[in-house]
């Protein structure tokens, strides 16, 4: 007897093309011209349970080192001819950034000398009114916004030519109403969102098209309910932040499909307890203090920030 296997979309070809939890929404969604039917209804678990799993949680991970963190997160700032330094001058903006908004969480942001740290910013700015990640190099958006947010975090927005950076940032979007990096035109979400982010601490939203940003963020979104860096592009716990974050900003998280989205979300924490950014991946987690994305692994000034940032929310 001759097998005829059924026509499957394209979508269900990607979907068979990997084993799904059972519990996996039954509908296929496709972006596009198909129009995305409503979330089906599931149940959460009782708040109660969930506040219980957090303080478990909580407690197993013990008391945080702060005082270490901050002696880690000096000698960072300090240690200028490590290899480590080298490789990391480039982005040396992104790391004032992790630091200092760690020393502020922490509550130990009068260690360091704001005047030294705001003099410095200024001499990474451009002509262009964009910033570079350190003294000597080219500007890029994602400096751009730490340099803004460092200088919010010293409330000395007020040293910021802000016409002059606005211009900078809304230069960078694109017809489409995506963002590019820089001058080179790589396009991401992760840059959306600081183009919208920055302007909207500089309060200067209404320099960008709005609506076109919103419709290319919402193009990015996939069938799991996640976005990603690009039509099309594979759903990230990091793009997914990013999105949802400027959806946020611009008064637009309707276009989230909050049940799928959460599902996805809690799809990626793992047994150990950790939380991965896709599926497949490891999970993204003291003597000398700082933190790393996993125990074992080497700590770094990044996963300091978003550790102690996680403890501070869950907190």
């Amino acid at each position: 007897m001759e097998f005829n296997p059924p026509l499957l979309t394209s979508s269900q070809r990607t979907l068979s093309l990997f084993p799904l939890p059972l519990h996996f929404p039954l509908e296929i969604r496709t972006a596009g011209e198909v129009e995305f039917p409503p979330p089906p209804k599931r149940h959460a678990p009782p708040l109660q349970q969930a506040l219980n799993t957090i303080e478990s949680t909580l407690v197993a991970m013990g008391e945080l080192a702060a005082d270490k963190h901050v002696k880690y997160i000096l000698a960072v700032e300090k240690r200028k001819d490590s290899f480590e330094s080298a490789v990391l001058e480039h982005l040396r903006m992104n790391g004032a950034y992790w630091g200092l908004t760690t020393l502020d969480l922490l509550d130990k942001r009068d260690v360091v000398d704001s005047n030294e740290i705001i003099e410095w910013i200024l001499k990474c700015q451009h002509e262009s009114g964009g910033f570079a990640g350190n003294i000597g190099h080219d500007p890029h958006i994602l400096y751009t916004l730490s340099a803004i947010q460092v200088l919010a975090l010293f409330d000395k927005l007020n040293v910021l030519d802000v016409d002059k950076v606005s211009t900078y940032i809304a230069g960078l979007q694109n017809e489409d109403g995506s963002f590019s990096g820089d001058i080179w035109g790589e396009v991401d979400t992760r840059f959306s969102y600081i183009a919208i982010c920055g302007l909207s601490i500089l309060k200067c939203l209404d320099k960008i098209n709005v609506e076109r940003a919103v419709n290319y963020i919402i193009s990015c979104r996939n069938v799991d309910g996640g976005f990603g860096c690009t039509p099309g592009g594979e759903s990230h716990a990091g793009q997914i932040f990013c999105c949802v974050a400027a959806l946020a900003i611009t008064g637009a998280l309707h276009y989230v499909d909050k049940d799928l989205l959460g599902w996805w979300l809690c799809e990626r924490q793992v047994k150990s307890g950790g939380l991965n950014g896709r599926p497949e991946k490891l999970p993204d987690d003291t003597e000398n203090g700082g933190i790393s994305d996993r125990p074992d692994d080497a700590v770094d000034i990044f996963h300091t920030y978003f550790g102690v940032a996680g403890k501070t929310v869950a907190a």
